[in-house]
């Protein structure tokens, strides 16, 4: 029922955006439409939360985070801005690179590391999403062993964590 909602209204909303010149009525129920739709799945399980990122494994890390950038094959961008290639890439031959890179950051990319003593779920920015050092180690893990990639050997969490965190350069 909840979806048949969701569904009949976005129809709605956007008839209505289709339209040539909405009334300032038409505009208000649209803008209140469209905040309702963008908000009314955010309880649904699909949605993932900063909290519920601890749960994924590596592959779902990428999926909610990487990939908006490097894309869904890690194949990389342009436009505006640049986002390297990551299959195929041969600088993945060293984990700590990829590895301080996440935790980091590089040119323009965000750091998603944890600064040391800082615990998980502690709320630091409201758009930061910060991996653990084990959410670290399963992306990096994840990114040299696919896309083409067939780099040898896992990290761990204890290797990541005895990087240079966020803080303590």
């Amino acid at each position: 029922m909840r979806r048949a909602f969701i569904g009949a209204s976005a129809r709605r909303v956007a008839t209505l955006a289709l339209t040539a010149r909405p009334t300032a009525p038409q505009l208000a129920a649209l803008l209140l439409t469209a905040g309702m739709v963008a908000t009314a799945g955010a309880d649904d399980s699909a949605f993932t939360s900063k909290a519920g990122v601890g749960r994924l494994s590596g592959a779902d890390i990428y999926s909610h985070i990487c990939q908006g950038c490097h894309m869904p094959g890690a194949q990389g961008a342009v436009g505006a801005g640049h986002y390297p290639k990551l299959a195929g890439d041969p600088a993945l031959v060293s984990w700590e690179y990829v590895a301080l890179t996440v935790l980091h950051g590089k040119n323009g990319m965000p750091a998603f590391g944890q600064a040391k003593g800082q615990s998980q779920g502690q709320f630091v920015d409201f758009l930061a999403v910060q991996l653990s050092d084990a959410e670290v180690a399963d992306v990096v893990n994840y990114v040299r062993s696919n896309f083409g990639n067939h780099y040898k050997g896992s990290v761990t969490a204890g290797q990541v964590a005895a990087l240079p965190h966020p803080g303590t350069q």
